[in-house]
């Protein structure tokens, strides 16, 4: 039921009238119009999708920000010509060329908020996405072919291009990170499904000093788009050496040597690692080359940390190499410094964003809260923008299909009419009104109809409506008929009440009230949810040791499901919301883990695995299936998305120029990222 104070809401959000002067119309009609994003559209809000764009034209003559022509004439970095290669990237700027200076004031919440600086260096991945999301362009890499079998990708890098230390960047970073990290099994000791199509391992050779080649035994049409996505092959170094991570295709050898025993002895570093804090050298080795840590580590993005996320202030500095200039020759970035300050929890990001304390802000704004933000930019002299996604479910439930501690729960979970009946049992509109204002779509974790991989609008709603009597019915011919006094349905094994957990990770997004909602909802079906918020780090250390029941999160990435299938496929044992041990069979070709009992998901991750050798429309069509598979099992329960709840209620200060109408906001697209921040700058 909508009731006037939601209608009113909406419509002050949408710019119509004053909240209070309006009288509720039809709930549902001016629902549908809401999630057709007619009305949005029409606010103003939502802008033009637009960004800086790539060019082929190099300047003959190059120029660089004033604190470095200051280094220059101290003798203490070489002219800006020399620090460039001879081929750079050239960016077009959305609308003019920037001025230097100025500091990029945002919030992050902690050590676990990494995303928030790694997507703003998102351009260090060797291919990326134009700024629609919709193109891969030259990245790291100035270009790139593909054998007409599929089987062999050459990658062909800048001549000349430098890490921030001023080193060479060369093949011989890409050998060092096959032969020294990925290789090494102490590292890495599961080869990732990235580099093992059909779960054949992959080769890296060096061609020459600017030519690399990855080599497969099967056609792996699908790696271009796996280098150019978030991935763990192609998700670029700022990412990939940071949180414990490994892959990234590229890392610096002259650096990270010293920490190997290889280069000196084991007994050597493990000694050198006791004398700085650490057990060996492994744990060593993985604080000094994340680039969030340890400001030391070179690094290729547009700016480097000067202050580590582990502190009050996460500080960051233009990169005197960076290897990109915009059309009149001006190395970027245009703004000098980034500082993001910690704030203890989401309320604070968004108070502060309110106040003008931050010049842009879309991680961690609340859409909630949008009347208020709407309503305070002129005090805070900011715009904001909407920018819609294209995932189904911007809030998820993932059922754990691996888990085993406790055999009852474990069969519930595993029980395919069981989560049908969950998810019946959840009111999308409700909670679409309560937390997204009415702006996002009620339905499946589907990917919206316009991506090609939608398996069709009549999955938005499969198993996805409000039905509570149906799920009802369901449960007792499942044989949970029996209750408790407060009406909650007891196990079949000592007659208890049935509990399922269900952990909500504390960030991005109010996922721990979402929660709480649901858990409300499923009384009327007799399951208790009992909800837990976790922080980030503590919610991933139970999903990997596998005692995790449900947990919640977004299903963001999965709108092209090759590129960022963790959220909707057990396939990637770092982050594996549906399984990890599942996912460690997967990811091992079924060395490792627990092989899935359920015969519909096998079917799914043949369908994933076998679509890396096809040519797109046949994958699409793959993708399709897939999608149909998911959402009739109910692996991953989809409320509402489509939305701009995840990183689309953008806050941008007016000081600041080259800020796009609209945003791409997609996993692959590495929000900003794909708007390029490097050509962002501060006006007069």
């Amino acid at each position: 039921m909508t009731t006037r104070r939601q209608v009113a809401t909406r419509r002050q959000v949408l710019g119509y009238a004053p909240a209070l002067a309006v009288a509720a119309p039809a709930g549902e009609a001016l629902a549908q119009t809401v999630a057709a994003g007619s009305d949005l559209h029409r606010s103003g809000l939502v802008g033009t999708l637009e960004g800086a764009m790539q060019v082929s034209t190099v300047p003959t003559s190059f120029h660089e920000a004033p604190m470095l022509a200051e280094l220059v004439k101290q003798g203490k970095l070489p002219p800006v010509a020399q620090r460039l290669p001879a081929e750079p990237m050239v960016l077009k700027p959305v609308d003019t060329i920037g001025r230097y200076g100025g500091t990029w004031r945002r919030g992050f919440i902690g050590p676990s908020d990494g995303e928030n600086g790694n997507r703003i260096n998102a351009s260090d991945k060797l291919l990326f996405w134009d700024p629609t999301g919709s193109r891969i362009v030259p990245g790291v890499a100035k270009g790139w072919e593909m054998s007409r079998d599929g089987k062999t990708t050459t990658l062909f890098l800048r001549k000349g291009m430098k890490w921030g230390d001023g080193a060479p960047f060369t093949a011989e970073d890409f050998v060092f990170w096959y032969e020294d990290i990925y290789l090494n099994k102490d590292i890495v000791p599961t080869p990732i499904a990235d580099l093992s199509p059909a779960g054949k391992p992959g080769r890296l050779v060096k061609i020459d000093a600017t030519t690399v080649q990855f080599q497969f035994d099967v056609p792996y049409f699908l790696f271009l788009h796996r280098l150019a996505g978030d991935t763990l092959i192609g998700g670029g170094q700022s990412i990939q050496q940071s949180m414990g991570n490994n892959f990234g295709a590229y890392s610096p050898g002259h650096y990270l040597r010293q920490f190997l025993p290889k280069y000196s002895s084991e007994a050597e570093v493990n000694r050198r690692a006791r004398e700085v804090g650490y057990e060996n050298w492994g744990r060593m080795l993985n604080a000094r080359k994340d680039w969030e840590l340890n400001p030391d580590v070179p690094t290729i993005g547009p700016w480097r940390t000067t202050k580590p996320i582990n502190t009050p202030s996460w500080a960051m500095e233009r990169n005197p190499y960076y290897w990109v200039v915009d059309t009149e020759g001006n190395q970027l970035p245009y703004i000098d410094n980034i500082v993001m300050t910690l704030a203890q929890d989401l309320e604070v990001v968004n108070l502060h964003a309110m106040a003008g304390d931050y010049d842009m802000q879309e991680r961690h704004i609340d859409l909630q809260k949008l009347p208020l933000i709407l309503d305070n930019r002129e005090r805070g002299q900011y715009d904001v923008h909407l920018d819609l996604a294209y995932h189904g479910a911007d809030t998820a439930l993932h059922f754990n299909l691996s888990y085993k501690a406790d055999p009852e729960v474990a069969k519930w979970l595993q029980t395919a009419d069981f989560r049908r009946a969950l998810s019946l049992g959840i009111d999308r509109d409700q909670l679409n009104q309560t937390f997204w204002l009415g702006l996002g779509t009620p339905g499946s974790a589907a990917p919206a109809e316009t991506m090609p991989e939608s398996p069709g609008p009549e999955w938005r709603k499969k198993w996805s409506t409000y039905e509570p009597d149906r799920a009802n019915k369901m449960l007792d011919a499942l044989g949970l008929a029996n209750k408790d006094n407060e009406g909650y349905r007891l196990r079949t094994d000592n007659g208890q009440r049935l509990v399922i957990q269900v952990e909500a990770v504390n960030g991005l997004l109010p996922w721990s009230k979402h929660a709480e909602m649901v858990s409300q909802q499923w009384r009327k079906i007799g399951i208790y949810g009992d909800v837990k918020q976790l922080e980030r780090s503590l919610a991933f250390q139970r999903i990997t040791a596998n005692q995790d029941h449900i947990n919640i999160s977004t299903n963001g990435g999965t709108e092209l499901i090759y590129l960022y299938p963790r959220h909707c496929l057990p396939v990637d044992p770092i982050e594996a919301h549906l399984g990890i041990e599942i996912a460690r069979w997967y990811a091992s070709n079924g060395a490792q883990g627990t092989e899935p009992a359920d015969p519909e998901m096998k079917r799914a991750l043949d369908l994933f695995r076998s679509a890396a050798g096809q040519q797109e429309e046949e994958r699409n069509k793959t993708a399709q299936e897939i999608w149909k598979i998911l959402i009739d099992q109910q692996y991953s329960i989809g409320t509402v998305g489509q939305s701009p709840a995840q990183f689309g209620v953008r806050i941008v200060s007016r000081r600041l120029g080259n800020i796009p109408g609209r945003a791409c906001i997609a996993q692959h697209c590495r929000t900003p990222g794909s708007s390029h921040p490097e050509t962002f700058f501060f006006k007069a």
